[in-house]
């Protein structure tokens, strides 16, 4: 069995654009930034890609990781088999720099595991081999002249109110048409908040709703569908996580929360088994593009139902009120639109 061996390579391209590659043994990881040197307000991109040979598995990083400094205003996920028998994976995020200066893409992580005949699949004590990325500097560029004053001019002076007697009498109407508007919105606030009726339900009641709610439609079919069902199975389960046991589950990624939740000693190695084995196959068909069986669906389905049973006991009470929604407003709409039209991977695919 031959060792692993890292190696780190940058390039500098003719287009304004900066690469760098790190290979772990039969896995190689680029990222590539265009342009480097950017002006406030330009948009640029950063495409992440993974080429792994024929029988290694990779899991590309979680939707956004470590990008939250910037606005993500695009994001395109593609794979493909070349012509011998590699795997080629990537990631193409169009962000958007908040602030000029010095900025940097902070390390993202890339996992796979080797499952070549003769290889070892993974380190000791580990589930995957694990690549970080290096760094990627570049600088945002001001789009004030360089010959711009820094110091700002001195205020003009206080300016004389002139007033008339049609502006006076305009005014004390407009206060009066807005203190009525405030005391009507006032009123009714008050009347909706006096008609909700509070009740208490412990999370493993309302986990379980939208459980049956979810699993009550028809099994999905199409690849926006299956997509849509996993965006709302794992929203139940994080919040019934957050619900249950006190995880900020929908804020972590799941390498992030499956640590927490290790450390934090209240769910068993078998609980924690079973949330690993169902978050990451979520997490292959949200952001790897991977196309679930039907019986990978069904035995998705089984693990969130096996979770909750297992941890129902003792479920905290929660107040709730008649107008909450059984399932999630906005994974409901990201239902509705998965379902009428088509994903940007298709679209990707078919342009090429």
């Amino acid at each position: 069995m031959i060792p692993l061996l890292l190696c780190l390579t940058s390039v500098w391209g003719a287009d304004d654009s900066l690469s760098r590659s790190i290979e772990l043994g039969p896995v190689q990881v680029t990222t590539t930034l265009t342009p480097c040197t950017p002006t406030i307000g330009d948009e640029v991109v950063l495409e992440i890609t993974v080429e792994s040979a024929d029988g290694v598995d990779v899991l590309m990083p979680e939707f956004g990781e470590a990008l939250s400094r910037y606005t993500i205003l695009d994001f395109v996920p593609r794979q493909r088999v070349a012509d011998d028998g590699s795997t080629i994976h990537s990631q193409r995020y169009t962000l958007q720099p908040y602030l000029s200066g010095e900025q940097s893409i902070p390390p993202i992580l890339v996992e796979f595991v080797d499952n070549r005949p003769g290889q070892k699949p993974a380190p000791d004590d580990l589930d995957a081999y694990e690549i970080l990325t290096e760094r990627v500097d570049f600088l945002v560029q001001s789009s004030l002249p360089e010959n711009a004053a820094q110091e700002l001019n001195p205020p003009l002076g206080e300016l004389e109110l002139v007033t008339t007697f049609a502006d006076s009498a305009s005014s004390w109407l407009a206060a009066g048409a807005l203190a009525t508007l405030a005391a009507l919105v006032a009123g009714v606030l008050f009347w909706r908040t006096r008609r909700r009726r509070v009740q208490r339900r412990n999370a493993y009641e309302i986990a379980r709703a939208r459980l049956d709610l979810l699993l009550g439609h028809s099994e999905p079919q199409s690849e926006a569908g299956i997509e849509a069902f996993y965006i709302e199975l794992s929203a139940i389960i994080r919040r019934y996580l957050e619900d249950r046991f006190d995880l900020r589950a929908p804020e972590l990624t799941t390498e992030e929360f499956l640590g927490l939740a290790g450390n934090s000693g209240v769910l068993s190695r078998e609980h924690q088994a079973v949330l690993r084995d169902f978050l990451r196959q979520a997490d292959l068909v949200k952001f790897a593009g991977l196309q679930a069986s039907a019986e990978e669906i069904r035995k998705s389905t089984d693990l969130a139902v096996q979770f909750l049973e297992e941890t129902r006991e003792n479920a905290p009470w929660i107040d709730v009120t008649d107008d909450t929604p059984t399932l999630p407003s906005v994974v409901s709409k990201v239902t509705t639109a998965s379902a009428s039209q088509p994903n940007s991977e298709s679209m990707e695919e078919a342009d090429v």
